[in-house]
């Protein structure tokens, strides 16, 4: 009879391949069980997320908030650091915002959306002009303000010659009105932009695709007039008496100190002004028509009007407007698809960039060898039609032109008083025309 030894090699095999078999049938069982686990608690967790999403983008106080919040972003990007300051508070809010949009974190529709353009951008519109006394502008700015309406006929020669080379085709019907908001951005300012797309009803994801692809531009545009023009002030014996700046905007009134009282003036008198002026639309406008240029001319006539009423609230009202427009494009990012803003941007890009061109061809050739306008007088007028107030400003500041600060400023103000209704006039009775005719 065979007798197994502790060491034999057969045995110690057969105990091996056992505890191997135990071990090898016990694995499968807990893979098994963790497998099933990650099947029935992955469903629920996706079914969790996707209830609260619904719920939230559906819920309107959570909408507003992270409006507010996005909007704030912007301007907190842009104030404190170089990225923020090179791509502007309205381009880096419009871009998180449709970053949010298409990630699912915010609806591409909303109440609030429509809350925000109907009734706070009028208001901001409203704001954005108590400091738009004409008299002033006309009595301060000197030789800019004729450099200034050179460039404001330069877009639109700029717009006449641009819109039947490049019509946005790839945006369909609208190209004629991308192209009217696009001239009021380039005679005033992004607020002009607002207004008259607004009036003309353009679509979110167009608005979205404009405002992006003409950042761009001027961005580019801007860098071109610091590197062409000449630092520091030339001789001006023949100007004995030119405008000096050494305050704020306002330097008449001291209106530089946001107070609770300024902020409830600033609100209720821009909320009258509406009021007025969407009672004066629907009783003797055609219906249907926008408030804006109506709520924009109240506004200019008043500040021109009484301007030691509405020149302390200047300052209040700026602020109070900038937020209400930085909303407006947080809710104009959010409405816009990155594919679909991909896919426009081009062609306005395009349209944008020989807009400016023409602009900056004509500007100088009719300002400086017809008229005899300085160039940096000239390339201030440009910045403001482009850019608006503050760029012009920066410029003259940054240029150490001083004698320019204060008129930039003024006849930035001008062309907010001044692009909207250009601009839809040009709209409605030229380029809509062509766009059917073509």
């Amino acid at each position: 009879m065979h007798k197994i030894s502790p060491e034999d090699p057969t045995e110690e095999g057969d105990d091996s391949s056992i505890k191997s078999k135990k071990s090898q049938s016990r694995t499968p069982s807990k893979l098994n069980y963790s497998s099933g686990s990650s099947a029935v608690v992955l469903p629920i967790v996706r079914n969790v997320i996707g209830k609260a999403q619904i719920f939230l983008q559906n819920e309107p106080t959570y909408v507003l908030a992270a409006i507010v919040a996005i909007a704030n972003f912007g301007i907190v990007l842009e104030e404190k650091t170089q990225v923020g300051k090179a791509l502007s508070a309205a381009l880096s809010t419009m871009f998180l915002s449709m970053l949010c949009a298409n990630l699912g974190i915010i609806p591409y529709t909303s109440p609030i959306y429509s809350m925000v353009n109907k009734n706070l951008v009028p208001l901001a519109v409203s704001l954005l002009l108590f400091d738009s006394d004409l008299r002033r502008v006309i009595r301060d700015t000197g030789s800019l303000i004729a450099a200034f309406f050179v460039g404001a006929f330069s877009t639109l020669v700029g717009t006449l010659v641009s819109f039947p080379l490049i019509p946005m085709k790839a945006i369909g019907s609208e190209g004629w009105k991308v192209a009217s908001a696009l001239t009021a951005r380039h005679i005033g300012g992004g607020i002009n932009f607002i207004a008259v797309a607004e009036t003309l009803g353009i679509s979110a994801s167009n608005v979205s695709a404009a405002l992006a692809a003409d950042n761009v531009v001027v961005a580019l545009y801007f860098a071109f007039l610091f590197t062409v023009s000449k630092e520091g002030e030339e001789d001006d014996e023949d100007n004995p008496s030119p405008v000096k700046f050494s305050g704020s905007p306002s330097t008449d009134v001291d209106g530089t100190t946001i107070t609770l009282s300024s902020l409830g003036n600033s609100l209720a008198i821009a909320s009258f002004l509406l009021f007025v002026s969407t009672l004066f639309t629907s009783c003797f406008l055609p219906k249907g028509t926008s408030t804006l240029p109506v709520v924009s001319l109240f506004t200019v006539a008043s500040a021109t009007a009484f301007p030691t009423f509405f020149a302390p609230l200047s300052h209040t009202g700026t602020a109070i407007g900038v937020i209400f427009v930085q909303m407006f494009f947080a809710a104009s990012g959010a409405a816009g698809s990155i594919v679909a803003v991909i896919s426009k941007a081009p062609s306005m890009l395009l349209f944008s960039a020989t807009q400016i061109f023409v602009h900056y061809v004509t500007l100088m050739g009719l300002g400086k060898y017809v008229l005899g306008l300085k160039d940096r007088e000239l390339y201030i007028a440009s910045n403001a039609n482009v850019g608006g107030p503050t760029t012009a400003a920066a410029m003259a500041n940054g240029k150490k032109w001083p004698r320019l600060i204060l008129p930039g400023l003024l006849v930035g103000i001008l062309g907010y008083a001044i692009a909207t209704p250009l601009a839809l006039a040009l709209g409605k009775y030229v380029l809509l025309r062509f766009s059917s005719i073509a």
